[in-house]
């Protein structure tokens, strides 16, 4: 024992100095790790080659960006199904037959099969029999084929809307979803290609070129998945979004409705019921848009697209898919839980939509019945104008539900809310058909 006073033995010092200098030399081995990585990360990727403008084959742009290319080339991959989509191009007619009575008269009823992902974007639209079978103007290729940014600037986007599709088809369309879509060809930046967009947002007092990056990381996306529709002259893609600053307002369901009746636009007459009807298509920025994700600033690629990283490089996934596929990027980032607890959440919530979109379809699939019995009766369009115009906004805000992607998912209490008006208006429109039934009797 050493008495009081005693200094420490030589062996004592030469221990703790060593001590002290092991803790000094790692803790600067990880000062300088962390700059490096620091470094690392604020390095932008050397560009081997010059992007030329208008490029639209992906292994071009994969020789600047190998990793983003690598996982976009995923997009081929096909035969998933999760429980109400997926990859797998099943026939949606057969897997809801009532889906070809809704649209008895439209171009849908002939085919309509789940997508495939990006990278079949060109090829599935060019094979649907609803684009060989039936005229489309040159407006379709807007969010199917990369070579639009390419074509609005040679014909100018009007022209290119008014071509015949299949005359673009033949010579002007090459190539799906490509990296030009959403991305500079010179530093990779988030941009918008797409002018139906930029006017969209316009009309809402929203500049896109002020956006931030994380609401691009969701524009990119709403340039096409949103519901739209052709102008009838000039075939113009429009966006049917009222004026609004709020996110969410001005493309809510009602407000699509409410713009539409004012513009007095339908997509076609019903051949059964001979009432004007309207086509939802993949509604799913408007529907997010009202969910409690987008209300937390969580953008479309954080979950469709979430981040990876490779050393210090946070790279995010371009194999773009359903969450329910990649659960541990796309949902445990910020959801603490199993994935099978998540996976369970996710799952509860579409069958429960389903059940609601069901009854919904229960009750249009009526009232198309009482209406048509009402007309063969002797009903006139005058007549049978309050039961149309019922059939026509239930079978909206089905189609609003039953178009995205979802499956209730994005914004669940909107997705509700949208079929149980559905139901009771198709109920409406039923007891409207009957009552008119019972006069001509």
């Amino acid at each position: 024992m050493t008495r009081p006073g005693t200094r420490p033995r030589p062996a004592v010092w030469l221990l703790l100095i060593a001590l002290f200098a092991a803790v000094g030399v790692a803790v600067g081995m990880l000062l300088t790790n962390i700059q490096q990585r620091h470094d690392e990360a604020a390095t932008q990727p050397a560009q081997f080659v010059t992007i030329p403008d208008f490029e639209t084959d992906p292994a071009v742009w994969g020789k600047n960006w190998p990793r983003q290319y690598d996982s976009f080339m995923k997009t081929k991959e096909t035969g998933v199904r999760t429980p109400y989509a997926g990859n797998e191009p099943f026939d949606k007619l057969a897997a809801n037959p009532l889906r070809k009575k809704f649209w008895a008269g439209y171009a849908f009823e002939v085919e309509y099969n789940e997508d495939r992902g990006h990278y079949y974007s060109l090829i599935d639209q060019r094979e649907i029999r609803r684009v060989k079978e039936r005229k489309q103007p040159g407006t379709c290729a807007n969010c199917h084929s990369a070579d639009v940014p390419r074509l609005i600037n040679t014909m100018g986007w009007a022209k290119m809307n008014k071509t015949p599709y299949n005359d673009l088809n033949k010579t002007e369309l090459h190539q799906g979803v490509s990296c030009g879509d959403c991305h500079s060809n010179k530093d990779m930046s988030l941009t918008i290609t797409r002018p139906a967009f930029v006017n969209a947002m316009a009309k809402r007092g929203v500049d896109v070129k002020e956006a931030t990056h994380q609401q691009m990381r969701t524009y990119v996306c709403a340039q096409c998945h949103v519901e739209y529709y052709f102008e009838k002259d000039s075939k113009e893609l429009i966006f049917p979004w009222s004026e609004s600053k709020k996110l969410e307002d001005g493309i809510t369901i009602e407000n699509i409705s409410t713009y539409y009746q004012k513009d007095g636009h339908t997509d076609w007459n019903h051949t059964k019921t001979g009432g004007p009807m309207i086509k939802m298509q993949h509604p799913d920025y408007e529907m997010y848009s009202t969910g409690i994700h987008a209300k937390n600033g969580v953008a479309c690629a954080d979950c469709h697209m979430p981040y990876t990283r490779e050393g210090a490089q946070k790279v995010s996934d371009h194999w773009v898919r359903s969450p329910l596929q990649n659960l541990n990027n796309a949902c445990q980032t910020c959801h603490k839980s199993s994935s099978d607890e998540l996976r369970n959440r996710v799952v509860t919530i579409q069958n429960r939509t389903r059940d609601m979109q069901a009854s919904a379809e229960a009750a249009i699939s009526d009232a198309i019945d009482a209406i048509v019995a009402a007309k063969d009766a002797g009903a006139t369009p005058e007549q049978l104008k309050k039961a149309y115009d019922l059939h026509r906004e239930a079978q909206l805000r089905w189609d609003f539900v039953d178009a995205e992607s979802s499956m209730g998912f994005h914004s669940p209490q909107e997705a509700t809310r949208a079929l149980g008006h559905s139901a009771d208006m198709a109920r409406q429109a039923q007891l409207e058909a009957t009552r008119l039934l019972n006069q001509q009797q």
